[in-house]
């Protein structure tokens, strides 16, 4: 399919920012949540949000769920997560993605918490980025959703996505994160991320999204889509 370069009256201000969250929000009802959401939801620190979040690069949401409750379920803390070996975090974590790293990473992470932190998880930007394996995606979700802090974090749904539909013409995460600050109302920041994962997992996918059932089907530019369904 050829791609549509119709133009979307997204930055048309707050209200119709409001609409279109609006729209995803209904779109998305019976979805459920990302595992690192319903993680957070349920009541974890910090620490839970960050253990999850490292497990869950490269990995299927049903994969992450399971991982990180087996996880914390036996190192609720740094301290309990420090006495654990790093094969034995590989075993609890198994078969998420690249999970010998991401055992090496964890137990690491409990050691420089314990360390350097007093035990805690710290919610500044930059402390964050010292720890293994943790890059402004998991740094701000961390920020996000363990401390309530304001931040737009930009997975590769939130990339591709903000992307396809116009709100933004980037070539990385990173400058999706800048560009996306500059148009999205803030009280959108924290909850972006929630949605469009959502959104991406369920409807609009990286190869063949799910045009024909898109709240914004009849508007949206689908910049860089070539098949649709």
């Amino acid at each position: 399919m050829a791609q549509r370069r119709a133009t979307l009256p997204f930055m048309a201000g707050g209200r119709r920012w409001d609409q279109i969250v609006g729209a995803l929000t209904r779109a998305l009802e019976d979805a459920g949540l990302p595992s690192v959401t319903a993680i957070a939801d349920e009541g974890r620190d910090p620490f839970g949000v960050l253990v999850s979040t490292v497990i869950s690069l490269r990995t299927k949401d049903e994969v992450t769920d399971a991982a990180s409750r087996r996880l914390l379920a036996r190192a609720p803390d740094p301290p309990a997560l420090a006495r654990l070996k790093p094969q034995t975090i590989e075993k609890l974590i198994y078969p998420a993605g690249f999970y010998r790293t991401k055992a090496r990473h964890l137990a690491a992470i409990s050691r420089i918490l314990i360390d350097r932190h007093d035990g805690r998880v710290p919610s500044d930007m930059d402390r964050l980025l010292e720890l293994p394996g943790v890059g402004r995606k998991t740094a701000n979700l961390v920020r996000n959703l363990g401390f309530g802090l304001d931040g737009i974090c930009v997975d590769t749904h939130v990339h591709r996505i903000s992307n396809r539909l116009g709100w933004v013409s980037t070539s990385s995460p990173a400058e999706t994160e800048k560009a996306l600050e500059k148009v999205l109302p803030r009280k959108y920041w924290i909850r972006i991320n929630t949605i469009l994962v959502r959104f991406g997992q369920t409807t609009c996918g990286p190869l063949s999204p799910f045009c024909s059932r898109c709240p914004f089907s009849g508007t949206c530019p689908r910049l860089g889509v070539t098949r649709s369904r």
